[in-house]
């Protein structure tokens, strides 16, 4: 009803429903290749009805194309995982930037001049005629020139880091020392040991110069220097990494860097409790003879055996005079003595370039640089050296480009020529070869030469150093019995005997 007074309610629409579309389709796959058959069948069919047999076998063609080309089917899946596995392992492969290790960050100190350019300038200096002017005197420190030494390692790795930048590898240089894992000291050690013996100090003061130089003195100096450091003596000089490649450099204060890492060229002069394999890094000498340029071969090479040096030397080295005494008369063989000098450099240049085999026996130490003359001059080493320790064995093995005679056999009279006279020239090859392979390891001038693989030695002990710094800073009681498990050492085959 209506009420009174109020026009009437205008009846509510109904709502509209709106069917749902209907569902569309499936998209039909657009297989182009088979109406591509189908109408290439046709035209080659007759125009009467097509045999079963050539129905069934267009139904099969059909069903193994749509199985292929299905985004679903088995194939296309294991592509699928065969393309990301591949992606995978490219992404984790050595050369992919995201593989490499961060490198391992080195600060080097700026030490005070005179335990750098200071040493090359009192060595020029001491070796300048009496009563003329020094001419390194007054160079720069960028144009001075390290002189020609054996042990000139300490100078490459040196400019080596003064250009390294922070994302350089193995190794970068750092800036601040509150981001390096480890601290490089660049004292010239062995350059300074050999300044000492040139005059002595009456001659030094009537020539002009200054005063005497003492290596003693230098080395006491570094060390209070390096002591009165923060970062020293943060952990005992522990992440400190020294270069000492003469056997007698920092002979003064080793005891007081035993804890760092040593870069020396072999263990000779060196206690167990002050070096081992397992913290220290073992060098190449510079080779002090000019590389050979050709290819390899041993008919330009009419010699058996060379070996130039000199004839006595101290402890395990006199077994060179018992060498000399066996092999002076050989046939075929050079070996003759002679100390360093330009002389005896051109002459070994000639010897070694020109005989298949070069000796190396040990001298005052086991090791020495003609082992790398002979390795730059593709003449295959033969070492008689029973304690000889060997730069980068993780990358090179010295059994494929070298001879290992035990010393009481190389004694022996006629043992040595007869097992050379053996081996044959294709074997002779095969040894030239691997040198060929691993010899830019040992030419400090190669951009890809010893300094980086140096580098990467030291950088393989940073871990070892860490371990070492946490476990120090957690140990309460100290061992009584004089002994330290932080420095783990090489032992002789005497020691070992002995142990057991």
């Amino acid at each position: 009803m209506w009420e009174r007074g109020r026009p009437p309610r205008k009846p509510r629409p109904s709502p509209i429903i709106v069917p749902p579309p209907p569902p569309s389709p499936p998209p039909r796959l657009n297989l182009l290749l088979p109406r591509s058959l189908l109408a290439l069948a046709a035209r080659a069919m007759p125009s009467r009805r097509p045999s079963p047999v050539l129905l069934l076998l267009l139904a099969l063609v059909l069903a193994l194309l749509f199985l292929l080309l299905s985004p679903s089917s088995p194939s296309a899946s294991r592509l699928s995982r065969s393309l990301a596995s591949g992606s995978a392992s490219a992404s984790s492969s050595p050369a992919s930037p995201a593989a490499l290790p961060a490198p391992v960050k080195i600060y080097m100190y700026d030490l005070p001049p005179k335990f750098t350019y200071g040493v090359v300038r009192s060595y020029t200096a001491a070796r300048a005629p009496s009563g003329s002017a020094d001419a390194a005197a007054v160079l720069p420190d960028e144009q001075l020139r390290y002189p020609g030494h054996q042990h000139s390692a300490e100078w490459w790795l040196f400019q080596d880091l003064l250009r390294r930048g922070p994302r350089d590898r193995p190794v970068a240089r750092v800036d601040d020392p509150r981001d390096a894992d480890l601290f490089y000291v660049p004292f010239f050690s062995s350059l300074s040991l050999a300044v000492n013996p040139i005059r002595s100090p009456a001659a030094a003061n009537a020539s002009g110069v200054a005063a005497a130089y003492s290596d003693e003195a230098m080395q006491e100096e570094l060390l209070e220097w390096l002591e009165r450091q923060q970062y020293w003596r943060r952990h005992g000089g522990r992440d400190h990494v020294f270069i000492c490649q003469d056997p007698n450099a920092l002979y003064r204060v080793i005891d007081r860097i035993s804890n760092a890492i040593l870069m020396v060229s072999d263990f000779g002069r060196l206690r167990s409790d002050q070096a081992s394999l397992v913290k220290d890094v073992i060098l190449p000498y510079s080779h002090r003879i000019n590389s050979f340029k050709g290819d390899v071969g041993v008919d330009g090479r009419p010699s058996l055996l060379f070996f130039m040096g000199n004839r006595y030397r101290k402890e395990g080295g006199k077994v060179r005079d018992a060498l000399f005494q066996i092999l002076e008369n050989e046939e075929d063989v050079t070996i003759k003595h002679g100390a360093q000098s330009r002389v005896s450099r051109r002459a070994a240049t000639q010897g070694m370039h020109s005989s298949k085999f070069c000796l190396h026996p040990a001298g005052d130490t086991p090791s020495g640089c003609r082992l790398f003359d002979a390795l730059v001059s593709l003449c295959v080493p033969v070492i008689v050296s029973d304690y000889i320790e060997l730069p980068f064995e993780d990358v090179i093995d010295y059994s494929s480009i070298s001879i290992f005679v035990g010393t009481s056999k190389a004694v022996q009279p006629g043992y040595l020529t007869s097992m050379l006279r053996r081996v044959s020239s294709e074997r002779i090859l095969e040894y030239q070869r691997e040198i060929k392979k691993v010899k830019h390891f040992f030419e400090y001038e190669d951009l890809n030469g010893p300094v980086n693989e140096i580098w990467r030695q030291v950088s393989l002990k940073a871990p070892l150093v860490k371990l070492l710094t946490n476990r120090n800073k957690r140990l309460v009681e100290r061992g009584t019995n004089g002994t330290d498990c932080s420095c783990i050492c090489s032992t002789t085959p005497t020691d070992m005997t002995t142990a057991g």
